[in-house]
């Protein structure tokens, strides 16, 4: 849509879906490239010399990498301009694969988008381009996740016409660290599990900085010791104080309030999942599971 004379897309191999994994499901960057007639790579293994041939007989003069793989040297060292990534956060802050979750799980008010050109070190190399975003204290990840996708497109732009011009000014990050770093991890179902026994704002911002995906999740826990996997989606902080009563303890009238007790606070679920049911509201919930009193939250 910008005019760009794109040669070549790569993206990976379909996926098998369906009850019996019969059926292979292209990837949506296939589908659209295929819809406009661009030529389409899906290696399997990115130091496949047969790929790498095959990319290099596209004689691109530059490689864009989003959301992709890491690749290996002989891949983004082809093009004469480089190859440059788009990044979602401030580099060099949240170096990593999870970079927007741990913005908001950690509480910050701020976070961005960062294109640099790649080097042997993950997420290193010189910045190109940097915009910053707001984070609101009720921003879920999704919703800084869906802004810094549409912001990242235009921004990839820029600094594709800034490259071509010649004006893309490259500063390397080491020039640009003023405090300690901050690792955006990869993360795992073991690292989402709520810690009730942490301060209510940070057990808040745990839950909105994994809401929707993956979610964060908590055992209840039935006063005969049956348990129960419950994802939380979205919750907020409670007026009332929590000080006293043991972290994980639950209070509830029932019908539209579930309350759970922190370190220093209440949390107030508002919306849940129980294992192998949908996602829905607190009400729903409490109108149809029937909370056993002396269960919490381990």
């Amino acid at each position: 849509e910008g005019g760009y004379n794109v040669v070549g897309v790569v993206t990976g191999p379909d996926k098998a879906v369906g009850r019996h994994g019969s059926v292979l499901q292209p990837t949506p960057v296939k589908q659209y490239a295929v819809e406009h007639g661009l030529r389409v790579l899906q290696p399997e293994r990115l130091k496949d010399e047969a790929f790498i041939e095959e990319l290099r007989s596209l004689q691109a003069d530059l490689q864009i990498v989003v959301a992709f793989r890491m690749l290996p040297e002989v891949v983004w060292a082809m093009p004469r301009l480089g190859t440059f990534n788009l990044h979602a956060s401030l580099l060099p802050q949240y170096r990593g694969a999870a970079p927007i979750n741990w913005a908001v799980i950690n509480g910050d008010t701020e976070t961005g988008v960062t294109t640099f050109f790649l080097k042997h070190e993950i997420d290193t190399g010189a910045v190109i381009r940097q915009v910053r975003v707001p984070i609101s204290e009720t921003d879920c990840v999704g919703d800084v996740h869906d802004r810094l996708m549409l912001l990242g497109g235009g921004v990839v732009c820029e600094t594709v016409d800034a490259i071509i011009d010649g004006t893309a000014e490259a500063i390397p990050q080491e020039e640009m660290i003023t405090e300690e770093l901050r690792p955006a991890p990869k993360i795992f179902k073991d690292t989402c599990r709520i810690e009730w026994g942490r301060p209510v704002r940070q057990v808040y911002n745990f839950v909105r900085g994994l809401s929707p995906y993956p979610a964060a999740w908590t055992t209840l826990v039935a006063p005969d010791g049956t348990e129960m996997v419950v994802k939380v989606y979205e919750a907020t902080i409670a007026a009332e104080q929590g000080a006293g009563m043991p972290c994980g303890t639950i209070k509830t009238d029932g019908k539209s309030c579930l309350h759970v007790y922190t370190d220093d606070g209440v949390l107030s679920l508002r919306s849940l999942q129980l294992a192998g049911k949908k996602r829905m509201a607190v009400e729903d919930f409490l109108r149809g599971f029937r909370l056993v009193e002396g269960s919490k939250m381990a």
